[in-house]
């Protein structure tokens, strides 16, 4: 958590952006195949598909096919690096003008938050309301609290939490996770809200069908459903958290205690049978793989500013975050997907669980050396 010199950070920041590769690539290939298959069930020809990107892409001879992996990849980049250069550029801005005011070189540390951002992004999210949030989460989630090593909240978090309060309709519902416009399709994590866990069973397990419309637990596991860019595939994050874990730079308790948490809440939900709310029968597996649990807990939960840095403190904060997300999502028929403002609000309370492990090293101590 402490920044010895510049060379560390420097190291930090890379080995979390190599990291994030696998997510960027999925973030790519499922944005596009998403958008292909909602072109296909609407039954749109070529000529029929809206908007400057499906012009683009005619322009260029390419065809709308769910079936080719580079065109997948090349029309979900039209979605996401504009987001992420209006991400770059506003809120790169912001970082130069505090720098300027304060008189000291510009952090690396902005190179991550550019990145995080557009991953916990729909594909169809005006870009206009990006630079708004991007500015703010710059500004009120970092500046303000003194820069880079100062800040108690995450940018990225604060920023998605901000669109979200202030912008509703585009960060949420059915009709903004399909990159086509027109087209109306739930998250994985509503239908199982809405209709339980076997809605999604009846796809099969393991079986990959996605012309079915509905997500089995292997292609949520992969990423294959509609979601936020860069959140749904479980196995790109876990690639990432190897990554991190192995460098050092993400704290494997944290990580652990996210999924150890969030598994042993829906063990134990599971054991009640709602009448009214099928959501508690999800079980772990389930809970696991679909929304944003995974990335949260991997890249947004291990940010060495706002977590806390006691080994002991690491453990309860994960295991806070874990049990919280499951909780919330079965409970809350409002908002199912909760992991930002629960990362968010364990953020807050990141110092004084580390206050408190510590006054309790220095009791036991004190005990000890008394005897």
């Amino acid at each position: 958590p402490h920044v010895r010199d510049a060379i560390d950070l420097k190291r930090l920041m890379i080995t979390v952006v190599v990291a994030l590769i696998p997510c960027v690539i999925m973030a790519l290939y499922n944005t596009g195949l998403q958008a292909f298959l909602g072109i296909e069930s609407m039954g749109l020809s070529p000529e029929q598909v809206p908007g400057w990107r499906a012009a683009i892409f005619r322009a260029l001879g390419l065809g709308f096919n769910p079936g080719n992996i580079i065109s997948c990849i090349l029309y979900g980049a039209l979605y996401f690096f504009p987001v992420y250069i209006v991400t770059l550029a506003c809120g790169g801005i912001c970082e130069v003008i505090f720098a300027i005011v304060r008189k000291h070189e510009i952090s690396e540390g902005f190179l991550v938050t550019s990145l995080l951002f557009p991953l916990i992004l729909p594909p169809q999210i005006p870009l206009w309301q990006v630079a708004i949030g991007i500015i703010f989460g710059v500004v009120i989630g970092k500046e303000i609290f003194g820069g880079v090593g100062m800040n108690i909240l995450n940018p990225a978090l604060t920023a998605r939490a901000f669109l979200y309060f202030a912008y509703p309709a585009q960060i949420s519902g059915d009709k903004v996770w399909v990159a086509v416009d027109g087209y109306s399709g739930a998250t994985s994590l509503a239908i199982m809200k809405e209709k339980g866990v076997e809605a999604l069973q009846s796809a099969g397990v393991f079986s990959i069908n996605l012309h079915d419309g509905v997500t089995s637990w292997l292609e949520s596991l992969i990423g294959l459903e509609p979601g936020s860019m860069g959140e749904t595939s479980v196995i790109a994050c876990l690639i990432g958290a190897l990554i991190l874990i192995y460098t050092g730079v993400g704290s494997w308790r944290t990580i652990a205690g996210v999924f150890l948490g969030s598994g042993i809440m829906a063990l134990l939900l599971s054991f009640y049978h709602s009448p009214t709310n099928p959501a508690f029968q999800a079980g772990p597996l389930w809970h696991w793989v679909i929304g944003g649990l995974a990335f949260g807990g991997v890249f947004m939960a291990t940010d060495p500013v706002s977590s806390p840095f006691t080994d002991t403190g690491r453990w309860i904060y994960g295991l806070f975050i874990g049990s919280f997300v499951v909780l919330l999502r079965t409970v809350n028929p409002a908002y199912p997907e909760v992991t930002m403002l629960v990362i968010l609000f364990a953020n807050i309370f990141a110092p004084l669980t580390d206050y408190f492990v510590m006054q309790s090293n220095i009791k036991r101590r004190l005990t000890r050396h008394a005897a």
